[in-house]
């Protein structure tokens, strides 16, 4: 096994059951749930290997229901794999469904500690950064505001703030930039463009082409669950594109 990698993922397979949200995750595990193939179920993914190393930007592509984010759940340890596995070096920073896990009866000062905290952070942390948070989140004249008063901008802005300061190695963002006014995308992309000069390692899921071409240099293409290309990003968008367009 290769020791240099961010994310390692050797031969996964993922099952869903068709009219039923939701993989096989930890509590399937503790409940041993059986792995076979049942009537009305289907591969999400099928026998997906790559490696990443550290610093890479990934982009992965592909249409609706290919898998990207189920991968992109994988690798952040919400699911696991019916078959092979998926390893990672390091903590993740995840920028999926960044909204979860706000409490809509707390104000924001009070979500701030409570979803840093949910990350790993300590509260001297927390502390050193609270006002950092709030400053990019643009809520100075609302961090004792209950967070169910909160415009949905104003939610995006607030997990995104709070996510982006994680010192974790591995960023992994499914679709988040496509929210929010062009200014706070703006300041965003700075964000993500200084986590990738500091070193980070990118996992980007994402349908905004503009955006895979400037973030990643190689690409993921899945197909009906199967990795059908890795490669250079600019490859990756040409052969998505020429598949996409011949349908």
């Amino acid at each position: 096994m290769d020791q240099e990698f961010a994310i390692e993922a050797r031969d996964l397979g993922v099952r869903f059951r068709r009219g039923r949200r939701g993989g096989r995750n930890v509590k399937d595990l503790f409940a041993g749930r059986s792995r076979r193939i049942r009537a009305g179920e289907f591969w999400a993914l099928r026998d997906v290997s790559f490696t990443v190393r550290p610093g890479e930007a990934i982009g992965v592509v592909g249409r609706n229901g290919q898998g990207k984010s189920t991968l992109l759940k994988l690798v952040a340890g919400v699911l696991l794999p019916d078959v092979g596995a998926v390893t990672v070096n390091g903590g993740v920073a995840p920028l999926i469904e960044i909204t979860g896990g706000f409490v809509g009866d707390l104000t924001v000062r009070e979500n701030v500690y409570l979803t840093s905290g949910l990350h790993g952070m300590t509260r001297a942390e927390v502390n050193r950064r609270f006002d950092r948070i709030i400053e990019f989140a643009e809520l100075a004249d609302s961090v004792d505001t209950p967070y169910k008063h909160l415009s949905s901008g104003m939610k995006v802005r607030l997990a995104f703030a709070v996510v982006s300061q994680l010192e974790e190695p591995t960023l992994l963002v499914d679709e988040v930039l496509a929210v929010g006014d062009k200014a706070f995308r703006e300041k965003c992309y700075r964000r993500i463009d200084e986590l990738l000069a500091d070193g980070r390692t990118l996992f980007f899921v994402s349908h905004n082409e503009r955006d895979l071409r400037r973030f990643c240099t190689r690409g993921l293409y899945l197909d009906k669950g199967r990795l059908v290309l890795d490669a250079p990003i600019n490859d990756v968008l040409d052969r998505y594109n020429a598949d996409y367009n011949a349908v």
